[in-house]
């Protein structure tokens, strides 16, 4: 029966999610894995996106742009999607998804600028899966779409210092959860050391000491549990600090951090060469302080997140460094902060969720602020947000894309805005 839904396709482009696309009569197909110029023959799958989910069976003629993936990993893990094609096109696709998005928003796109990369080996964070199956213990990355856990043997996409944790990771688990159990691993790499916050697991005090040893054999800087009710430090050797430019700050459990700090570099001097000298400033949705420590280095900073934690991090960091900076632990999703409260700021700085700043926007349009700079890892939403800003008059003067999600149809982006 499966044979009635084979076909060979010709695929003509990527879809937003780093899919091949082929036009049929039933409709587009989506492929993962496939390049466009490839004849593929797929087998059709259930309905998705106005068209259908396709799986390639066989790669009849390769198009221009693909290229043999370096990873062992890749077509089984869930992590990259498009490996198999060449940095160049890689690069000119996100490019051409930042201009699609502000396009399809009447906005200009011929203000993209160039795209700028990261290496990959550069992803200081990764979120691994484990599931004891027998004696032993299955860990890496969900595959696509699906509960099944690859287990990983090697990343190229990954900092060095978590890949070598993956061994000594796979042994201490498969001493800790039950047959068929799961757990998670939030692994960061800070500037002293591996930070490991391990979740699914309930050690008994034979199990904290295992932990302990384990802490030590790996060098972590910390190693954490979490709980229902938050999180608790097991063993802490070295104080988890990472540093935004040359301000120290101390790492809370699990809390976000920007994926690479390559590209982190890259947006905060984007940031803050579109702000220049212009002060005070407000940095909205500012997490632990990426842009607004620095940013306080040269004038006096608000600052405001809905995560406590993390903005307590963030005062005490400026606190430490003796930086003009006030903050406040506020949901600007629920509640934003009205015009009148930004019109005394001279520039504003938002880098909102992947959901993005829409509730704010609409303050920040109705705001006289001169100058406004947007960070966003989502395109669409940026699109639609930066239309809000430019109803409200608003001109939008650059956009920078950055690609840190190496290998994802991810791309992250700075843009400047002014009145």
């Amino acid at each position: 029966m499966a044979r009635s839904f084979t076909r060979e396709v010709e695929i003509d482009r990527l879809g937003a999610r780093g899919d091949g696309v082929a036009q049929t009569p039933q409709g587009p197909v989506f492929v993962p894995y496939t390049a466009p110029g490839d004849r593929v023959g797929i087998r059709l799958g259930k309905p998705v996106d106005q068209g259908f989910a396709g799986e390639m069976l066989e790669l009849h003629t390769a198009g221009p742009d693909r290229i043999e993936p370096a990873c062992m990993h890749f077509h089984d893990c869930g992590g990259c999607a498009l490996q198999h094609l060449t940095p160049a096109f890689q690069a000119a696709w996100k490019q051409g998804v930042v201009e699609t998005a502000l396009g399809r928003r009447d906005l200009d796109a011929s203000l993209v600028r160039q795209i700028r990369a990261v290496a990959p080996g550069d992803r200081r964070r990764a979120e691994f899966v484990a599931r004891k199956v027998g004696a032993g213990i299955v860990l890496g990355f969900n595959r696509r779409q699906s509960s099944k856990i690859v287990d990983l043997k090697t990343c190229l996409v990954l900092a060095p210092p978590l890949v070598a944790l993956l061994p000594g990771l796979r042994k201490l688990l498969a001493g800790l959860i039950q047959s068929g159990a799961t757990a998670e691993a939030h692994a960061t790499l800070t500037d002293t050391g591996v930070d490991v916050l391990l979740s699914g697991i309930a050690p008994d005090l034979e199990g904290r000491e295992t932990l302990a040893s384990f802490a030590e054999e790996a060098d972590l800087a910390r190693l954490s549990l979490k709980h229902d009710g938050g999180s608790e430090t097991v063993v802490q050797r070295r104080v988890p600090v990472v540093h935004f430019a040359d301000i120290p700050v101390v790492l809370p459990q699990g809390a976000f951090l920007q994926a690479s700090p390559a590209a982190e570099s890259l947006m905060r001097e984007a940031v803050l060469a579109a702000v220049g000298a212009a002060g005070p400033v407000a940095d909205l949705f500012c997490g632990l302080g990426t842009f607004a420590l620095p940013l306080s280095a040269r004038m006096p900073v608000f600052a405001a997140d809905g995560e406590a934690a993390s903005v307590a991090t963030l005062q005490q960091a400026a606190g430490r460094a003796g930086l003009p900076l006030r903050s406040e632990v506020r949901d600007l999703a629920r509640r934003p902060l009205s015009a009148k409260e930004l019109d005394r700021f001279a520039a504003i700085v938002f880098d909102p969720p992947r959901a993005g700043a829409r509730e704010q926007a609409i303050e920040i349009a109705r705001s006289k602020v001169p100058l406004v700079v947007g960070v966003s890892c989502a395109p669409g939403t940026f699109a639609r947000d930066a239309r809000v800003l430019a109803d409200g008059g608003y001109r939008l003067e650059s956009v920078l894309p950055v690609d840190q999600f190496v290998h994802t149809p991810h791309v992250e982006l700075v843009a400047v805005f002014r009145r």
